[in-house]
């Protein structure tokens, strides 16, 4: 024990019982006690309150009360100090009522001595010491934002922090006791045993995994596994921390595929500057044998053979487009007049079943560029919307002008902050199955049958589109369709117009003080919007998932005009916190955000209450745009 004296309050109604303990505790050269002694139940109350004791001893008769009466008030009001029971009878069914209301020891009163009453107390202290490390410990833990849960070696989760029930939805009291490996995984592969023959083996083990949330949205985390054992260094149990990654992930697959294409584009670089080396000289031979062959024979073979070099030259074009983006003839340009050109030719030359359809403001912002080159890009994507459409459908043109924010640019790798036009090319088709999406602008890739197209269509408009400066999104849903949106950065002759018309629409757009609760997992997006929104005269309440939203909306659900909720999230993903905010609230109007517009049915959640969408990357002027639609909505 500490060189500190031990306060302790003896609650016993028997005079002649305090002397005895006093004497006892007085005998004691090990350590040094102060003695503390009241004779009531109520006098005892009063004096736990104060908090002022290291020990409590309580008989357990206090005239028409108890001892255990009393230690379960005292544990109720809050005493965190060490209480024991003291029996004058022995009585085993006392003790382990005591044991149970959270005392740390009981004594029988016949077989007490010095000895015995110190080394109680002292055991008490030191149990009572090692409980609050233990609880500091936790409370670390469930400080930090990793996930931390430790299993034992049948796999049962033994312990479970804040950080795994905000990154998988389970709440410790779902988790604790339960197979982690059902929890966590649809299948247990044989990857995981051979993860846990390394931990054998090595006593750590770090990589990527693979899991499920509650809500079955799969994510990726840094794994950190530890194998903790015993006094004689026997495995005892395993030690888990991860880090949620699905994110940094898929900047990651940005970054690679950005890496992929300008590879790609190297190589093909170079096999098409050889390629020009090898056609130059054949053309020009073949032009000199058609000044020297005059017979109808010759001149018919050496047509064919000018006409296939120059096919040839022109893929060694496409190719060069795709890898540097060939620099033609740039001029100020309306995409607007191109747009309606190319809508006359398919006009023409499409199937009938397929129907037209073009939204381009009067308005649209001009772009500097290469009007041949945005011309076959546009041609390019409708064409392959005609394929994707072999029974017919709806070919979508759209246009608009927009201004790329900073919000926008960090969400968004291949953007910069900026005024942009932004042309949309969508087909009710086939759609592009998920697992090739990234590989469509490669070079050469193609899905249709041979002899159908070159594959280097689309990496010919990502080429062109790149060399304007531009960058190209594509969304997908197999049997619905497919949109690529070509973002064009606008000339500099209406960037002035286009940052004067963003400043008269943020005026346009500025609320007039009404409450928005804005919920959403990551810090940054949750305080950028918050910023945007107050800096348009809105004031902002937020919340970092779907329960603290739903706390947050029960108190200030008269205030609350709008609720902008993210759908993924951990601890309560955005349906459920939708659910339940209808629930509460059937008038509540709610705009739904998300990353993945396919993974989430809108409409199968609260038709009447979602009353708008928006994707991510958004920018702060959609935000804007999409919240006064809403609030002004009856």
């Amino acid at each position: 024990m500490h060189n500190a004296p031990v306060k302790i309050l003896l609650v016993d109604d028997d005079e002649d019982d305090y002397i005895l303990t006093r004497d006892w505790l007085s005998e004691v050269e090990r350590a040094k006690f102060e003695l503390e002694w009241v004779a009531t139940y109520d006098a005892a109350l009063k004096a736990i309150a104060q908090k002022q004791h290291d020990v409590y001893l309580l008989d357990y008769r206090l005239g028409k009360r108890t001892g255990l009466e009393l230690l379960r008030e005292a544990v109720a009001q809050g005493c965190k100090a060490p209480i024991i029971l003291l029996t004058g009878q022995g009585d085993h069914a006392i003790d382990v009522e005591a044991m149970k209301a959270g005392a740390s020891d009981y004594l029988d009163k016949s077989q007490l001595g010095a000895h015995l009453l110190e080394r109680s107390i002292r055991y008490a202290i030191e149990r009572k010491r090692t409980e609050q490390k233990i609880q500091e410990q936790a409370a670390l833990l469930d400080v930090a934002t990793d996930a931390i849960f430790v299993r034992d070696l049948d796999n049962k989760i033994l312990f479970w922090n804040k950080g795994a029930e905000r990154l998988y939805g389970w709440t410790a009291e779902e988790a604790l006791g339960k197979n982690v490996d059902q929890l966590l995984y649809k299948d247990v592969s044989l990857f995981l045993q051979e993860v846990s023959q390394s931990l054998a083996d090595k006593g750590e083990w770090q990589g990527e995994l693979q899991q499920l949330t509650k809500y079955d949205n799969v994510i990726i985390v840094q794994s950190r596994w530890t194998l903790v054992q015993d006094d004689e260094k026997r495995a005892k149990s395993i030690l888990v921390v991860n880090t949620d990654i699905t994110e940094k992930k898929q900047l990651e697959i940005q970054f690679l595929r950005a890496q992929r294409i300008e590879s790609l584009g190297t190589l093909a670089s170079g096999i098409a500057h050889d390629l020009n080396n090898v056609l130059a000289p054949i053309l020009m031979a073949v032009q000199l044998l058609q000044m020297k062959m005059h017979d109808h024979q010759s001149q018919q073979w050496l047509e064919i053979l000018e006409t296939n070099v120059k096919r040839g030259a022109d893929l060694v074009k496409q190719v060069l487009a795709f890898a540097r983006g060939i620099q033609g003839d740039r001029s100020i340009i309306q995409v607007r007049h191109l747009i309606l050109e190319i809508k006359q030719i398919a006009k023409e030359t499409f199937p009938k079943s397929i129907e037209l359809y073009l939204d381009i403001p009067p308005d649209l912002w001009t772009v500097y560029g290469d009007v041949t080159q945005l011309h076959q890009v546009f041609i390019n994507l409708c064409v392959n919307a005609r394929d994707a459409m072999p029974e017919g459908g709806t070919l979508s043109i759209c246009a608009e002008n927009v201004f790329l924010d900073e919000n926008y640019a960090r969400m968004n790798i291949e953007a910069q902050p900026g005024p942009y036009i932004a042309i949309t090319v969508a087909d009710t088709g086939t759609g592009i199955p998920h697992e090739i999406i990234d590989k469509i602008f490669d070079p050469f890739f193609t899905t249709k049958d041979l002899g159908i197209g070159t594959g280097l269509g689309l990496s010919t408009v990502l080429g062109i589109v790149k060399g304007h400066g531009g960058f190209i999104k594509v969304n997908s849903e197999l049997g619905k369709g497919t949109q690529f949106n070509v973002y064009l950065p606008a000339s500099d002759s209406d960037t002035t117009e286009a940052q004067s018309i963003l400043e008269e629409k943020s005026e346009l757009l500025t609320g007039q003080g009404e409450l928005i609760l804005v919920v959403d997992d990551e810090d940054a997006i949750r305080q950028m919007t918050k910023l945007s929104l107050e800096s348009s005269g809105y004031k902002v309440l937020t919340a970092n998932d779907g329960i603290e939203a739903v706390a947050l909306y029960a108190q200030y659900k008269e205030d609350i005009s709008v609720v902008v909720t993210d759908m993924m999230m951990p601890t309560m993903d955005g349906t459920t916190t939708i659910r339940t905010l209808k629930r509460m609230n059937p008038q509540v109007k709610i705009i739904a955000v998300s990353g993945l517009t396919s993974q989430y049915k809108i409409s199968e959640v609260a038709a009447d209450n979602v009353k708008s969408f928006l994707l991510k990357p958004y920018t702060g002027q959609e935000l804007l745009k999409t919240l006064q639609g809403v609030i002004s909505k009856n």
